[in-house]
């Protein structure tokens, strides 16, 4: 597809719309509020993929070394069939094309850094004075491409936060946090692209995903190699049809044939409440104690059906024994363990638990409280993190916007802003230039200053007239995320 329209219908005349001999464009993207309890900063990651991705790739194969003739009478037919008769014209589309690269300045903060709601993370502006209409222009294609790593980084985060904290207080095995949030969202989110950009956000902060193609886009925009470092892995493990084939009659030895002929070592998850969970933790593992003991590996139970707190951690309020005992207490109860030195049981090393469905920020921390409570470290469990989690959020989650806050009109600057007397202060921008500095451990936003002034903070070119100016890799950015 032309690249050139890749954006909003009402923004292809917006230069005719913009004051005579307008000059400059100055726009910033920044989240303007938080609709997560307890969350004021959000994660930056994504931009590096939208610059290679859509500014270069995008335009180089698919608009700059295309004819001339072909890309602009493209341009001008789907325009003219969209919006019928018209004035849009071609002559600026044509003469963008003559230049042969996106003539732009993006500024941005590190990819990786926590930054405060309010705070911008980049700007973008036009770098020749006949292209002021091209910033504004690429607000679209920067909004649906940029917000999602945004949201799901963060809100990794969060859950790596939660993980952390109980771990440390309950946990020998800290570093098994890397392992605790796995990715299961790929398909339920919106699209490879949405899967992929969302599980990267989610590699920030842990090490396991089943989305395998956020792999290749690590090392394909983020200089990762997976030869020479962990950027994604997970287990062998079953699904439904497979417990299903071998019969409800001939589930246990569907258990017993995965663990000592298909898997006789290593890691192996399997899907437990096809039928019924309490059955296989009462009656299946008993009678495979041995086979699980002498095994080589961990066997993953994983239940993905009901209450996840209640299924894990027990259901005090059931009538039955088994059901109030909840998944790992009753592991133990069969395999055993080790009281570590902070108090804690931790289950045999040969077993373990997954839960993989409705995981929450809430039933994450929930799980590990109770847990706690019963005495049990909170990395026996591992937590599969769905679309449940990644997909339920927009935009709007953290208020994200990209808005012109400064143009040159005849060669004078002027500080622009919105602030609509009908809004709670969400929608209301910065004015003019802006600065972004570190005071006290955060970022904070100066506005109105001068070029002088822009230039010095915290802000750095990664991109200019076409050419990317930082090339961040994944182990860069994973450090800056989990500082």
């Amino acid at each position: 597809m032309n690249p050139m329209l890749f954006t909003d219908g009402y923004k292809v005349d917006h230069r005719r719309q913009y004051p005579e001999q307008t000059t400059l464009v100055y726009s910033n993207w920044t989240p303007r509020k938080s609709r997560i309890h307890g969350v004021d900063e959000v994660v930056f990651f994504g931009l590096q993929y939208f610059i290679k991705k859509y500014v270069i790739q995008e335009f180089n194969e698919n608009f700059f070394s295309q004819p001339k003739e072909k890309v602009c009478n493209a341009y001008q037919k789907r325009i003219n069939s969209y919006l019928g008769d018209n004035s849009v014209g071609i002559k600026h589309i044509e003469e963008l094309h003559d230049l042969g690269y996106i003539p732009m300045v993006i500024k941005a903060l590190p990819e990786g850094v926590s930054v405060p709601i309010r705070v911008p993370m980049f700007t973008m502006y036009n770098t020749l004075p006949r292209f002021f209409w091209l910033t504004n222009y690429f607000e679209t294609i920067v909004s649906t491409t940029v917000w999602m790593p945004c949201n799901s980084a963060t809100i990794a985060r969060q859950y790596r936060k939660i993980l952390d904290q109980y771990a440390k207080e309950t946990s020998s095995a800290v570093d098994f946090v890397d392992w605790q949030g796995h990715d299961f969202s790929m398909r339920g989110m919106a699209g490879l692209e949405a899967a992929m950009i969302s599980a990267a956000g989610h590699l920030l902060s842990f090490s396991g995903t089943d989305t395998i193609p956020a792999i290749d886009f690590l090392e394909e925009y983020y200089n990762a190699n997976s030869d020479k470092e962990l950027v994604g892995g997970s287990v062998a493990a079953t699904e439904h049809s497979v417990m299903c084939m071998g019969t409800n009659e001939g589930e246990e030895e569907t258990f017993k044939r995965l663990i000592t002929k298909v898997y006789p070592k290593g890691i192996v998850s399997i899907v437990s409440d096809t039928w019924d969970l309490w059955k296989v933790l009462t009656e299946y593992l008993p009678n495979l104690k041995n086979e699980v003991l002498e095994r080589d590996g961990k066997v993953v139970i994983r239940p993905d059906s009901g209450d996840p707190v209640d299924i894990i951690c027990g259901n005090p309020n059931s009538e039955s024994e088994v059901e109030q005992k909840g998944v790992v207490e009753l592991l133990w109860d069969i395999f055993g363990g080790i009281k570590n030195d902070k108090g804690y049981r931790e289950l045999d090393g040969h077993i373990g638990a997954i839960y993989g469905d409705s995981i929450t920020l809430e039933r994450a921390k929930q799980i590990c409280e109770r847990l706690k409570g019963k005495g049990f470290a909170s990395t026996n469990v591992v937590l599969g993190i769905g679309s449940y989690t990644y997909q339920y959020n927009t935009r709007d989650t953290f208020g994200f916007a990209m808005k012109a806050t400064y143009g040159e009109v005849e060669g004078k600057g002027r500080e622009i802003f919105k602030d609509p007397i009908t809004d709670d202060g969400t929608k209301k921008s910065a004015k003019g230039l802006l600065k972004i500095e570190m005071n006290n451990g955060k970022y904070q936003l100066i506005d109105q200053v001068s070029w002088g002034q822009e230039a010095s903070g915290a802000l750095e070119e990664v991109f200019r007239d076409g050419q990317l100016m930082i090339d961040v890799s994944l182990n860069e950015i994973r450090k800056r995320v989990r500082k």
